[in-house]
């Protein structure tokens, strides 16, 4: 007998790691995104209630990523059939932490379990990557961490083109969202068209040094990598609120790094002991609020396992 219900929860993700632009994503083991389905007599999905958006997200279930994934799930697993939809968010909008991404890949996990698990992991990405495409294009930096946990490097749209690297042992992260919003499309389009041979080589360097330091399980080294980047940070640093101010405080409370977490304008900060993400969070919360901007922050880690079904009955 089939489950008349199941949830599941999807990490944030921060892509790019620096220099990784579209190629590198690691999950984060808070906070993340929930969503539960239940079998539904009209065929494909219906979208019954999003929480914690503040009416944000779109409710055409044509154009909100959860429904969008629910809804490929369906047509590779079970053609024919329907799901009523619920969406909890704990991930901010446009926060450069993945939230998209979070919404399509809890949704497609429970949609899974819903219908027994018919499919294996891997055999979720190609929905998860057609949620993504309807609100920031055809990529996996994002849907493909949260999916399958840890730290990946994506050399393309399918399971093939996904590779787990390994996680440091220390690694932990300070992440800092400052609660203003920069459009992933606008921070898209401060990108430069064309870079020079010498700063290609500089970043493909970077990129070499970051998967060395990884499989070396060596934090001061991947700090150095991820810190590496000459292109996509330098271009977006002015959409980003006091981005060099934050990462000097980060870095004079004890950070290794600190970069941009994806499109921004959060901010995460490496460190190699709790303590130091701890105090990297809480400096920089404080900062940012002593400037006006609300901000959310916590000390986490790299979310080993990625997505999890939390209930099914």
């Amino acid at each position: 007998m089939s489950p008349s219900s199941a949830t599941a929860y999807a990490p944030a993700t921060v892509a790019n790691l620096g220099p990784g632009f579209d190629i590198l994503g690691l999950a984060l083991a808070a906070p993340g995104d929930t969503v539960t389905v239940e079998h539904s007599e009209t065929p494909g999905v219906t979208l019954i209630d999003i929480s914690g958006d503040g009416g944000k997200l779109p409710t055409d279930p044509e154009k909100n990523t959860a429904c969008v994934a629910a809804y490929h799930v369906l047509q590779a697993a079970a053609p024919g059939t329907g799901v009523r939809l619920w969406l909890e968010k704990g991930l901010p909008l446009g926060s450069g932490l993945g939230s998209s991404a979070a919404s399509a890949v809890a949704a497609a996990v429970a949609t899974n379990a819903l219908l027994g698990e018919p499919l294996s992991r891997s055999e979720l990405l190609p929905a998860c990557v057609e949620a993504e495409a309807v609100v920031s294009g055809r990529h996996a930096d994002n849907v493909a961490p949260a999916l399958l946990g840890g730290i990946v490097l994506v050399t393309g749209i399918t399971a093939d083109d996904v590779f787990r690297l390994p996680v440091p042992a220390n690694l932990h992260l300070a992440v800092i969202t400052p609660l203003v919003t920069v459009p992933t499309a606008e921070a898209r389009a401060a990108l430069p068209e064309t870079v020079s041979l010498h700063t290609m080589v500089h970043q493909t360097a970077q990129v070499g040094m970051l998967v060395h330091a990884l499989y070396r399980d060596d934090v001061i080294l991947l700090a150095r990598a991820v810190g590496g980047d000459r292109v996509v940070e330098p271009a977006r640093a002015h959409l980003m609120p006091y981005l060099r101010e934050v990462q000097t405080l980060a870095g004079d409370s004890g950070a290794l790094t600190t970069i941009i977490s994806g499109a921004g304008p959060t901010v995460c900060a490496l460190c190699n002991t709790v303590p130091v993400a701890q105090r990297v969070a809480e400096n920089v919360r404080t900062f940012y609020e002593g400037h006006g901007i609300r901000a959310l922050a916590q000390a986490t880690t790299v979310a080993a396992k990625g997505a999890v079904v939390r209930h099914v009955e």
